[in-house]
């Protein structure tokens, strides 16, 4: 029997499945695209359900292209829009607002006074300089700008994530809540030095620990999702541009990338 391994590349502007063989060579690949949202200047937002809509049906157009079943799929590998992140509740799975993306801005004047107050503290924890552009600042907006939100988070009944951690929860039936080392320390609250979510600046930004996900590496078995009755392993997640950078084989101190998609990024292996 044939086998195969589905990777999962969730963009800024769209979904990609890819269908990859034993030889490693794409034999079937999707995109989806989603939609945009600016509800005012500087600001950018996704819906979490069209992006997994979205996902599951790139998946499902790559297994029929090639008539592949779930029986002949190895494992799932996942890399995702960095920084971008939502707030779910634990029990629906309902988004109780829509994703902020990296690129959104309403939060900049927050950002500026945390660099005032706390940035020495956050860079030497996180090697982030404090900005809009991380998911922290991101999650304190959610938390206080929708009704009742904060107090839900405090009494465990929601849940934070990147795209990563959304997608793996629906691919689990809700079974896993986790995040990987690469999109945790873009959050601006994870401490690159001890391996985990730093108090001081959960307590700085009043964000509550019960709603952040696990982290753990970036290629190990993390749950299975269940597709046609057949458990698939989720074996692999990086944030897109991590990713990048060890798909161009930049092994060694010094190697680097570049990207021109949305954005530009610039990533270097120190």
């Amino acid at each position: 029997m044939k086998r195969y391994f589905i990777g999962i590349d969730q963009g800024t502007t769209g979904s990609t499945a890819l269908l990859i063989d034993e030889n490693w060579d794409v034999v079937a690949s999707k995109n989806v695209e989603h939609m945009q949202i600016y509800p005012k200047p500087g600001w950018v937002e996704h819906d979490p359900v069209e992006i997994w809509n979205a996902i599951q049906t790139a998946a499902a157009s790559v297994l029929r292209e090639v008539g592949a079943e779930p029986e002949q799929i190895v494992s799932i590998g996942i890399d995702n829009q960095g920084e971008t992140c939502m707030v779910w509740d634990k029990k629906t799975g309902a988004p109780v607002y829509n994703a902020l993306v990296w690129q959104d801005r309403r939060t900049a004047e927050y950002a500026d006074e945390l660099n005032g107050k706390y940035g020495k503290m956050i860079t030497e924890k996180t090697g982030l300089g404090p900005d809009a552009y991380f998911s922290a600042t991101k999650i304190k907006w959610i938390l206080d700008h929708v009704e009742g939100a904060r107090e839900r988070a405090q009494r465990g009944e929601l849940l934070f994530g990147t795209v990563d951690t959304w997608l793996i929860w629906n691919m689990t039936g809700g079974r896993v809540h986790v995040t990987d080392y690469t999109n945790a320390s873009r959050t601006m609250i994870y401490n690159i030095r001890t391996f985990d979510w730093d108090q001081k600046l959960l307590d700085a930004l009043d964000i509550p620990r019960a709603m952040l996900p696990e982290v753990r590496g970036c290629s190990e078995i993390y749950g299975y999702a269940a597709v046609q009755g057949v458990r698939i392993p989720i074996a692999g997640i990086a944030g897109d541009q991590q990713a990048a950078l060890f798909g161009q084989c930049c092994f060694a101190p010094g190697e680097a990338k570049n990207t021109y998609g949305t954005g530009c990024f610039l990533l270097m292996n120190t």
